[in-house]
């Protein structure tokens, strides 16, 4: 029978020592559906880029241009709530529930004044962001009306990400991607209705006029955005009416707390500067490959959701991490912490290893998924194959981030990534783009996640992640 994840953190409490083999179901039962959920996240990518790209290559460019912005305003909002979601684990692993459910509450009415904030934020530059990005005239209409539509359904997609969060805290990591398996579902129907313009379709040999908006890419903006919303209030709903050691139907404070600030200063500005840093990277590399031409930057584009598929595997695995390091931390336990951040990362470093040779073997056939322009096609899965060489050290990164992130240590997570992004992987692209075109720029990418994972592991083996302590 497995532990569950408050079986295992009562356990911890009382110094019980834990075998191995209960650890390794424990971890395997919280991966698993985070892995599904992230892969649900990917799919919905892939929904969105195949309907697009079968529009045209100029179609998935306007939404190429804005992509690495997306990435930029969602991970800096990723980074302030997953420092919530951190002091949740650890307070659980204390037996702090009160103060767990405190957090929740201040995270409540964080989401409510910051996604607000950026929604504003990104609907304010959209008119702008393009020519920005240095787009070419023809695809500015379209990127801009996409970011605009996806900046305001942000209160929603935090909300989504944030409480699902905190249910994989709990440890419950099958709700959300439950939750993500019914968005997924709804962006294809409302994408299906709202991309394409009204049309006749057979259906059981029978000629059937079916409705659509005809909005293109906007439409895809659209059905991501509507979906999104539908899973971010069923996310809060399971929190709001569920029983549990976040139930906050129980009386409680929803006061902000000096605690709770100092810890999300602590463990979120630096998590909001690393996703920042990392995306902002991404932005000057989009601004790099923009002026490769419209191929390039469709090839990108595409090439980069086609990746998702390979690396969201290792997300799902640093969810789990950060619950079970979290909670093992906030038990006092440094023993039980350093076994389930290598535990996970060498699942993540072997998950990533066979997705990276699917990626090699099965290229052109993932991209042929997202558009029939040959050239798209031919460059795409050129650049695919480079970058498979890296996923193994990239799923060492991304599970040993989260094991120190965990565990509080998300200062040392922001430098290694700052020093990684920028003074390798920018550097590198800058050097090489001229010369090789889209080829040197994601070759610059594989040999920086290669630094990028020897980096962690280096971390992770040396231990002085674990010296940052309990939060308050």
């Amino acid at each position: 029978m497995t532990l569950s994840l408050e079986q295992l953190s009562a356990r911890m409490r009382q110094g019980e020592d834990v075998p191995l083999s209960d650890t390794a179901r424990i971890a395997l039962a919280l991966s698993i559906p985070s892995i599904l959920e992230q892969l649900v996240v990917t799919a919905m990518e892939y929904i969105d880029a195949a309907m697009v790209g079968h529009i045209g290559a100029e179609a998935t460019a306007a939404i190429g241009i804005v992509s690495s912005s997306t990435w930029l305003l969602h991970g800096i909002l990723v980074g302030l709530y997953t420092a919530f979601s951190i002091q949740i684990a650890q307070y659980l692993g204390a037996d702090r529930r009160q103060d767990a459910r405190g957090v929740l509450r201040q995270s409540m009415l964080f989401n409510l004044i910051l996604g607000l904030g950026a929604a504003a934020f990104g609907v304010g530059i959209s008119r702008f962001l393009p020519g920005w990005l240095g787009a070419d005239i023809s695809l500015q209409a379209d990127a801009s009306a996409y970011f605009a539509i996806w900046s305001a359904a942000l209160p929603f997609t935090m909300a989504m990400g944030m409480y699902a969060a905190m249910l994989r805290a709990t440890g419950d990591a099958l709700t959300p991607s439950l939750i993500s398996v019914l968005v997924c579902v709804l962006d294809v129907v409302f994408n299906f209705f709202l991309i394409n313009p009204t049309r006749q379709i057979l259906l059981f040999g029978q000629s059937v006029t079916v409705w659509g908006a005809g909005l293109e890419v906007p439409g895809a903006a659209l059905g991501t955005a509507l979906s999104t919303t539908i899973g971010g209030l069923l996310a809060l709903g399971v929190l709001l009416l569920r029983d549990g050691p976040l139930c906050i139907r129980k009386p409680g404070s929803w006061r902000i707390t000096s605690a709770c600030l100092r810890n999300l200063w602590r463990v979120g500005t630096p998590l909001a500067a690393e996703r920042a840093a990392l995306s902002s990277a991404q932005v000057l590399l989009v601004r790099i490959v923009s002026g490769l031409g419209t191929v390039a930057i469709a090839a990108n584009s595409l090439g980069v959701s086609a990746e998702g598929l390979c690396y969201m595997a290792g997300y799902g695995i640093q969810d789990a991490s950060i619950a079970l390091i979290g909670q093992a931390v906030g038990a006092h336990r440094r023993d039980m912490a350093k076994r389930f951040a290598w535990l996970c990362t060498v699942m993540g470093i072997g998950i990533m290893a066979l997705s990276g040779a699917g990626l090699w073997l099965f290229a052109p056939a993932l991209m042929g998924i997202f558009t029939a322009d040959a050239a798209v096609i031919a460059l795409g899965a050129q650049v695919l194959r480079i970058e498979a060489f890296a996923e193994p050290m990239f799923g060492a990164s991304i599970v040993a981030s989260g094991a120190m992130q965990g565990a509080g240590d998300s200062t040392g997570c922001f430098v290694l990534n700052l020093f990684s992004m920028w003074g390798v992987r920018l550097t590198l692209a800058f050097l090489l783009a001229p010369r090789l075109g889209l080829v040197g720029v994601w070759a610059a990418m594989c040999i920086e996640l290669c630094i990028r994972g020897t980096l962690f592991l280096i971390r992770l083996a040396r231990g002085k992640w674990l010296d940052k302590g309990a939060l308050q």
